[in-house]
């Protein structure tokens, strides 16, 4: 069945929609609404005179003419919600519905979505026409260069890139308070400058298949050498050479592909055109922002580049593509070579300009195409009717070629007051003669060295923080230096251990809280040093990440020296690791203090390591050799989950209904994420006395497996305990977690603490001495809970206690 079409829109980018649909034998006819001049000349076509804004009017009309598809071209039909309207009669619309159209319709929504989905975008902030002073204080205390963006949708023309403070501040008031927007300014975003080449990439996508078009170069401003006011666009050309394969994989990966997955599992999958604008910095693409529609000029160029047996109304058509999710069976293919389009507009756009000039067109060149936009018919003639009036394009097999061909087409083209930039890819050209003279740099590769420099200065006291005997608390240089005779020992032996901090890491980037997962790790590797009877001496951590945030990393180490000074062991050197594409980066959206504006840095995922070394007197090691049946088992009380188990607890918060924001449900006064994030108690200053004083035989430290794994780690061969669960009260969190997770006890035994964190053997006969001694060193309460036995392995006892 032959298929019907109903193109809205009025610009060149319809024109040229039209011109590559009419080439298909899928298509009996195309009505543009209102369309231009130039496309009710073409074959298959005809202008629709009706008001493009009056859904329920083109609903009738798309009824009583057997309408099988409609295009919108433009974003506002798409933001105002002409996909619905179509839907509820059954006409399939290629565009999002109205939810996802707000990646466009709002640059706060958009930018608050790329934060929430770890997509790399500039720092911003939004703010209100309410806050014109906050946001002046804003722009005059950040410390960088700024772009002002109106919110909401201004034909294009919504941005202001001011070059100094004081030009920032006049945009907020035009913005904010002159409202030369519109209500487009009753938001404001005000984003960090980006630096470097701009590209767009135009990408079709059902939802989840993602088909990119080759990435193009437009040029905004109205003068040659990107001077003067923003425009709709003077033109454009692709493919553009800076956006090579490695670049346009990285966009894929790290924007993309988030951006598809990240709006349909938040309820608002996109089906269509996603057009997606780039800055190229040195440390990788960041989107500028998005919109939910072929791209103008950017179509006019990329239609001559599809391949002539690509069928784009099939690309389209629901049942064949987009709307039933099988994209990935459609061709997309394109063609070699370049296209360009150069855009011809009235004189003073984008200023006030005259209708009504009367358009010739020659004979053009081989391989020209003429798309309309602002031009209408008066009698027999084509007269300008708007700012952006043509656009030349042509296709080559070389750019020179192709600029070459459309520029002879251009001197076909004559109106009064034609206007035109006569450099449209200029950026490829220019590169291309610089060659390759300019070499890369690490930064271009995404790590920085002044970064990791910044990062030393400011942890530095955090390090002198530690010193201790045989430590100077300097950190700098190839090594960390320790002097073992400085500690007194007679006849040492030393003990290493390393660990790190799991997926409590995920919690702890999610909430934004980084110091506690630092003391986490210092605690998990020098608590087991201390079950063998030694005092941690120093300690060196590893920090991995994709890109280095000062801060973050900063408050790691801060947490890291905090461990350190409760284990009395000094930090002495370690090693951050900026390894660009190894882990996920994201953004900060925690706002600022005393403001309800956001404020967005790039961060993301790290890992931690840690590596503690101690001694021993060789007579004091743990664990003895005459642990035997009799002998009791203590245990001290946890501060929490410590840093096991946390793939469980997640997977627990991820079912109960409850987020890391919740109050928690055990103690109202913190949230969830905060309970849990409680640093793991390091037992090394209350237990190392008793050590000395050689009343315990033996410990063990109850990580993740639990008392069932860890506590036969200590015992001799043939021999195991039991634990009594009564002989303490089970804490509320592994209540809480029972009974959303429907997590048997014997499981919770041997995959939690369950509030006991160290666990220690001690003679019958000395006890009371080790409760005594225990008690008064330290915080953790102590209590009786077990005793070795003849049965091997570990029999928990009364664990109905814990129903």
């Amino acid at each position: 069945m032959l298929i019907r079409i109903l193109l809205l829109g009025s610009g060149g980018r319809e024109h040229a929609l039209l011109w590559k649909l009419a080439q298909s034998d899928l298509v009996d006819h195309i009505y543009v609404c209102p369309g231009n001049g130039g496309t009710s000349g073409e074959p298959k076509a005809s202008n629709l005179d009706l008001p493009a804004s009056d859904f329920p009017k083109l609903v009738q009309w798309a009824v009583a003419n057997e309408i099988t598809l409609v295009v919108p071209g433009p974003e506002q039909p798409l933001v105002d919600g002409v996909e619905f309207y179509f839907r509820k009669v059954g006409i399939p619309v290629f565009g999002p519905s109205a939810l996802a159209a707000r990646m466009e319709g709002s640059k706060a929504f958009s930018k608050a979505f790329m934060a929430r989905h770890s997509i790399p975008t500039a720092k911003f902030r939004v703010f209100s026409s309410s806050e014109v002073d906050q946001a002046v204080q804003y722009v005059q205390t950040c410390g960088y260069k700024v772009v002002l963006k109106a919110s909401g949708l201004a034909a294009g023309k919504g941005v202001l890139i001011p070059e100094t403070i004081e030009e920032a501040v006049a945009g907020l008031r035009e913005i904010m308070i002159a409202n030369v927007f519109g209500a487009a300014g009753s938001e404001v975003v005000v984003e960090e400058l980006l630096i470097g080449p701009e590209v767009s990439v135009l990408a079709f996508s059902d939802g989840y298949t993602i088909v990119p078009l080759p990435a193009a170069q437009d040029h905004k401003r109205i003068g040659e050498g990107d001077v003067g006011l923003n425009t709709g666009g003077m033109g454009a050309y692709a493919p553009a050479p800076v956006a090579t394969s490695a670049i346009l994989s990285k966009i894929m990966t790290e924007s993309l592909r988030p951006t598809i997955d990240g709006m349909r599992k938040e309820g608002f999958p996109f089906v269509g055109l996603l057009f997606t604008g780039f800055m190229l910095t040195e440390s990788g693409p960041k989107v500028l922002e998005y919109n939910v529609r072929f791209g103008d000029p950017e179509t006019e160029a990329l239609m001559l580049l599809l391949r002539e047996d690509v069928d784009l109304a099939a690309v389209l058509l629901m049942y064949q593509a987009c709307a039933e999710h099988r994209l990935d069976s459609v061709q997309v293919a394109t063609r070699p070579g370049y296209a360009v389009s150069v855009v011809l507009a009235s004189q003073g756009y984008p200023g006030s300009y005259a209708k009504g000039e009367k358009i010739h067109v020659g004979e053009l060149p081989s391989g020209v195409v003429v798309f309309h936009a602002g031009t209408s018919k008066s009698g027999e003639d084509i007269v300008s009717s708007g700012g952006r009036v043509l656009a030349v394009t042509a296709h080559a097999p070389t750019l020179q070629q192709a600029l070459d061909t459309v520029y002879a087409g251009v001197d076909k083209v004559t109106f009064d007051g034609k206007t035109y930039r006569r450099d449209i890819a200029h950026r490829a050209l220019t590169a291309a003669a610089q060659g390759t003279s300019k070499g890369l740099t690490y930064a271009q590769a995404g790590v920085s060295v002044d970064n990791g420099n910044s990062l030393v200065e400011a942890i530095k006291p955090y390090v002198r923080s530690t010193r201790r005997p045989g430590a100077d608390g300097e950190i700098g240089g190839f090594g960390g230096v320790f002097d073992l005779k400085a500690t007194g020992y007679k006849d040492p032996v030393l003990v290493s251990g390393t660990d790190g901090v799991g997926t409590k890491l995920a919690v702890a980037v999610e909430l934004g809280i980084h110091d506690f997962v630092g003391i986490d790790l210092v605690a998990m590797s020098v608590n087991d040093l201390l079950v063998q009877g030694a005092e941690p001496l120093y300690f060196l951590d590893y920090y991995g990440c994709s890109v280095l945030d000062v801060a973050t990393a900063g408050e790691v180490v801060k947490g890291i020296a905090e461990g350190c000074r409760q284990a009395g062991c000094a930090l002495i050197g370690g090693e951050t690791a900026e390894m660009p594409g190894m882990y996920k980066t994201g953004l900060d959206l925690r706002p600022p203090k005393n403001t309800i504006c956001i404020d967005v840095a790039l961060l993301g995922d790290y890992d931690l390591a840690g590596f503690a070394v101690g001694a021993v007197e060789r007579h004091l090691m743990l664990p003895r050799a005459d642990i035997a049946p009799g002998d009791i088992l203590l245990g001290l009380s946890a501060s929490g989950p410590h840093s096991n188990g946390f793939s469980l607890i997640r997977k627990i918060i991820s079912i109960s209904g409850l987020s890391y924001s919740s109050p928690c449900p055990w103690d109202g006064g913190v949230t969830l994420g905060r309970a849990l994030l409680e640093p793991t108690r390091i037992y090394i200053k209350q237990v190392l006395p008793a050590v000395h004083a050689g009343l315990l035989k033996g410990m063990s430290h109850i990580t993740g497996g639990g008392f069932i794994e860890n506590i036969p780690r200590v015992l001799p061969k043939g021999i195991g305990c039991f634990i009594d669960a009564s002989a303490w009260n089970l804490p509320p969190i592994w209540r809480f977690i029972m009974k959303h997770g429907g997590v048997e006890p014997l499981e919770m035994a041997r995959t939690f603490n369950n509030g006991i964190g160290l666990v220690i053997v001690v003679s019958g006969n000395q006890v009371e001495e080790a409760v005594r001694s225990l008690e008064t060193a330290g915080d953790a309460r102590v209590y009786k809970i077990g005793e070795v036995t003849l049965k091997s392995g570990v029999e928990m006892r009364n664990l109905e206690a814990w129903g």
